[in-house]
C-alpha cells in the first residue's frame, strides 16, 4: 500500500509549526511538571521573559492546549493547566528528551576521541 506522502508532509509541517517555537516545549514541560502560576512558569524556564510566557500561554489556549481558570479572589488568582488534548504530547517530549540526552553523549564521546 502506498503511503500519501503529501499528507504525511502535511501531518509533519502541522508538527513542526507547533513545536517550532523555542519556547512551546519548555511551557509544556513546566505545566506538565505541576507548574500552574504564571510566576512559576516564568521561574521554572531560565531566560524566557514575561511578555513572550504570555504570548506563548495565550496561543497555546486558543489552540485547546492550556486551560487557564481565573479565581476571583483578591488579588486574582489565574491558573494554567494542560489539556488531556496537551497531554496527548507527553509522549513525544519524552522521546525527545531521550534523544537529546542521547544525543549530547554521542557528541561528547566522539569530542573526546
Amino acid at each position: 500500500m502506498e503511503r500519501d506522502q503529501t499528507e504525511e508532509l502535511r501531518a509533519l509541517q502541522d508538527t513542526l509549526y507547533f513545536i517550532g517555537g523555542k519556547w512551546r516545549i519548555p511551557v509544556i514541560n513546566s505545566l506538565c511538571n505541576g507548574n500552574r502560576r504564571f510566576r512559576e512558569i516564568e521561574r521554572s524556564i531560565p531566560g524566557i521573559t514575561t511578555r513572550m510566557l504570555s504570548k506563548e500561554l495565550k496561543d497555546m489556549e486558543l489552540n485547546k492546549l492550556v486551560k487557564r481558570t481565573v479565581y476571583p479572589e483578591t488579588p486574582v488568582l489565574i491558573e494554567y493547566e494542560p489539556t488531556d488534548y496537551c497531554r496527548t504530547f507527553g509522549n513525544i517530549i519524552g522521546e525527545m528528551i531521550n534523544w537529546g540526552r542521547e544525543h549530547r553523549s554521542v557528541i561528547i564521546r566522539d569530542d573526546k576521541n
